[in-house]
């Protein structure tokens, strides 16, 4: 799989974390999924600079094979894909709330209040962790 097939390439969103990440700190992703979706993906990226940057964790939506997959890069290799979910919580046209707690073993996702995934960290500073990257087929009505 290339980068291409593992990020939708329309950037919604895009900032910064400052501080970086720690425990207790919590991401809101509130949007509205689109009509015709494919997928999107949540990136929350260490120290964004440059072209291969690490990422401490890609979630991926995709809806033809209704999956909620998670991951991370660094140095440039991928890690091992994770992809149970206790259900698909996504419909076409429907508004949602994404959560993403950070803890301190891992992060916590929830979405319109009910636990879908964790996700271990992989990276070993939390605080590389500053940059938040929303795309593909939604639309954001609130990032926070």
């Amino acid at each position: 799989m290339t980068d291409n097939d593992r990020c939708p390439s329309v950037v919604q969103y895009f900032g910064n974390i400052k501080g970086g990440m720690k425990p207790a700190m919590k991401i809101t992703i509130m949007g509205i999924v689109d009509d015709k979706p494919k997928s999107f993906a949540i990136t929350l990226l260490c120290n964004p600079s440059g072209l291969d940057q690490d990422v401490a964790l890609l979630l991926r939506v995709n809806f033809q094979d209704k999956s909620v997959v998670r991951n991370s890069k660094f140095a440039g290799i991928w890690g091992k894909e994770e992809g149970k979910i206790p259900y698909f919580p996504f419909t076409a046209g429907d508004n949602f709330k994404m959560e993403i707690l950070c803890e301190h073993q891992q992060m916590r996702v929830t979405l319109d209040g009910r636990q879908l995934c964790d996700f271990t960290h992989r990276v070993p500073q939390l605080r590389a962790v500053t940059g938040l990257n929303v795309s593909g087929d939604i639309k954001l009505t609130k990032v926070a």
